[in-house]
């Protein structure tokens, strides 16, 4: 899980980002916490370590599986574990 954002150190203006990118990445690597970039007070974009990005991605896809199986079960679209193996032709 990752900490708070803390808005004193986590804002930066990117032309922060222009001048020392380095300082940028290695604030991300080390607070573990995702940098908002502004232009003119309003925020453009968002710099995070590429492993938190991946693991986000992976529970986004993972949650929106289990989503999509309760709707299916919810509207009655469920099959048996044997017409599952037949379908993925694991029975002789």
């Amino acid at each position: 899980m990752q900490p708070n954002i803390k808005y004193s150190e986590d804002v930066v203006p990117i032309t922060d980002l222009k001048i020392n990118p380095g300082k940028i990445l290695s604030q991300v690597d080390k607070t573990r916490r995702p940098v908002l970039l502004t232009s003119r007070g309003r925020g453009v974009a968002v710099v995070e370590s590429l492993k938190d990005y991946e693991e986000k991605t992976e529970e986004q896809a993972f949650l929106r599986g289990v989503v999509a199986g309760l709707m299916d079960i919810e509207e009655c679209r469920e099959i048996t574990l044997a017409e599952v193996k037949k379908r993925l032709g694991l029975v002789k």
